[in-house]
């Protein structure tokens, strides 16, 4: 949602300007990272305000570290956002991938060049040009996350953005 954007820009700018702020973590609510867009809201004549693919950049260009914390779900839009951080920590439920390919649509904040610089052209495609869903453990041998853990990933995130 606009809301969610807005807040995750906001937070990343309020971090990046504290001197006191030494890393980040990115999470989700309720067990689960995130499921990207509402479709819905592409049929909006005009849609106002933030939009990911700044936003992920802004993830990226940050100096401090940023860790994604992945539980339940990082699909579409949400992928996109731990692919733009630095270090991405799953939880071993998790599952991982691009679906908009399924309803004819590509994915669009930039996870097609993204993904792709990370786990390599063929992996890449495959997910991009599939849909399916990734599980956690075999998005740690692609090399899609930094580890995988049965615990809290928040506390996980925490400790990997303390040794980084």
């Amino acid at each position: 949602s606009l809301t969610v954007l807005q807040a995750l820009e906001d937070g990343l700018k309020r971090a990046d300007a504290d001197s006191s702020v030494k890393a980040v973590a990115i999470c989700g609510e309720n067990g689960k990272f995130s499921a990207g867009a509402d479709i819905r809201g592409f049929s909006s004549p005009k849609r106002q305000g933030t939009v990911l693919g700044p936003i992920i950049s802004l993830i990226e260009r940050s100096e401090k570290p940023v860790v994604a914390a992945i539980e339940g779900i990082a699909l579409g839009g949400g992928l996109e956002v731990a692919l733009g951080c630095h270090y991405r920590i799953a939880h071993v439920k998790a599952q991982m991938g691009l679906p908009e390919v399924t309803i004819g649509l590509l994915p669009g904040a930039e996870g097609t060049q993204r993904l792709p610089r990370l786990i390599g052209v063929p992996a890449a495609l495959d997910i991009i040009t599939t849909g399916r869903y990734i599980p956690a453990t075999e998005a740690l041998k692609l090399g899609l996350v930094d580890e995988v853990v049965e615990e809290n990933t928040v506390e996980a995130a925490i400790r990997l953005a303390n040794k980084v």
